[in-house]
């Protein structure tokens, strides 16, 4: 078959979410299915080193899609003429978006149905696009994967009209290079990164619906209560609306222990992750939540949310709080630090939950979606 994919996400030096579960699906697609021909289209110049084997030809379509008007462009009009060009007998779109006008066959993922739900979680100026097209997007859709049982929910619960069976829950995997550290190894990275002292560690893009400023907050209390030497590190690039962060920071009394990282390289973050006391997700509204299935292959404890997809993913392996309450995120903060029995209890459990999740497995299970469209 002639699979055609928009891998507009698969920046160099840039991959964030999408582009990692594009990444991590589709390396292993093409290399496990070496008679399919796979047809890359990006919005930009590609890095050669998203070109995974020979079977796998690279197509750059104008205009560079991050914008509305020119997600319309892209999709609408430069994407269809992509797709009957090349002879796709199925289109897959990994990031929740895909073509109205084009007439191939297509599988897309959906991550979350933050843009509809949440809409004030998302930049003002695209709030009117997601609201119009992602519900035509859904219905347009052959087939549909979902991240997570709670994210087929969100479908069923917010997108009238759409059959449960055009959907099929597919989980994603933790990335490679995610393990465990000797203490030599954390106490390397402490010295590097905290001042050899222990930290809680975030990881993902600093914006409202990751809650932060309650996070840092929670924190504060967490220093004052404890009169601890730990620090909280974030790694992620300031995405949008962010004063509520800064102005979080400038309010705290243990500021100098916040340290933001900014965008981490690949080779650093599976270090940051497994040399942390504690991992911390405690974002308002997560699709699947990548950050904590990281964090159990990486056998640290970790505190996340109680609400969403988080539970689905965390299973019984971590610590949950109510992410509106800074007394309970500060409450957790205490008992992690304080509790190293609790903290070994739950790199065990840890252990079990992430043997659920593979994205070998996933991958598989998103190819035979495609080729049955």
């Amino acid at each position: 078959m002639r699979i055609a994919v928009n891998t507009r996400f698969l920046l160099p030096g840039k991959l964030e979410g999408l582009g990692w579960y594009t990444h991590e699906l589709m390396r292993r697609m093409v290399l496990r299915h070496p008679n399919d021909e796979f047809v890359f289209l990006f919005d930009r110049p590609f890095d050669p080193a998203f070109v995974y084997a020979d079977n796998m030809r690279p197509v750059v379509l104008f205009p560079p899609a991050r914008h509305p008007l020119l997600w319309y462009a892209w999709f609408e009009w430069a994407v269809p003429r992509a797709l009957a060009r090349c002879g796709a007998d199925v289109f897959f779109s990994p990031d929740s978006f895909l073509s109205l006008r084009a007439k191939t066959p297509t599988l897309l993922t959906v991550h979350d149905l933050i843009p509809l739900q949440h809409p004030e979680q998302v930049p003002w100026w695209s709030r009117d696009y997601y609201r119009y097209f992602f519900p035509r997007y859904i219905r347009r859709a052959e087939r549909v994967v979902a991240v997570s049982e709670f994210t087929k929910t969100a479908i069923l619960e917010t997108v009238p009209g759409v059959p449960p069976e055009k959907i099929s829950v597919v989980h994603n995997g933790s990335r490679e290079g995610f393990r465990p550290l000797s203490e030599a190894e954390k106490q390397a990275v402490c010295a590097e990164f905290s001042a050899g002292r222990d930290y809680f560690f975030y990881t993902g893009a600093i914006h409202p619906r990751k809650n932060i400023p309650r996070l840092i907050r929670a924190f504060d209390t967490f220093k004052n209560h404890t009169g601890a030497g730990a620090k909280l590190l974030l790694a992620g690039r300031f995405a949008w609306e962010t004063g509520d962060v800064k102005t979080a920071v400038e309010q705290s009394r243990h500021r100098a222990d916040i340290v933001f990282l900014g965008y981490v390289p690949e080779a650093q973050l599976p270090r940051l992750q497994a040399a942390a006391l504690a991992a911390v997700n405690v974002s308002l509204s997560e699709g699947f939540g990548l950050p904590v299935l990281e964090a159990l292959h990486s056998d640290v404890p970790v505190l996340c949310s109680n609400t969403t997809a988080l539970p689905e993913v965390a299973g019984d392996a971590a610590l949950l709080v109510n992410p509106e309450s800074v007394a309970d995120i500060a409450a957790g903060l205490v008992r992690l630090h304080a509790d190293a029995a609790l903290r070994a209890e739950l790199v065990a459990r840890g252990r079990r939950q992430r043997a659920r999740y593979d994205w070998d497995a996933a991958a598989e299970a998103v190819w035979g979606l495609a080729v049955t469209c």
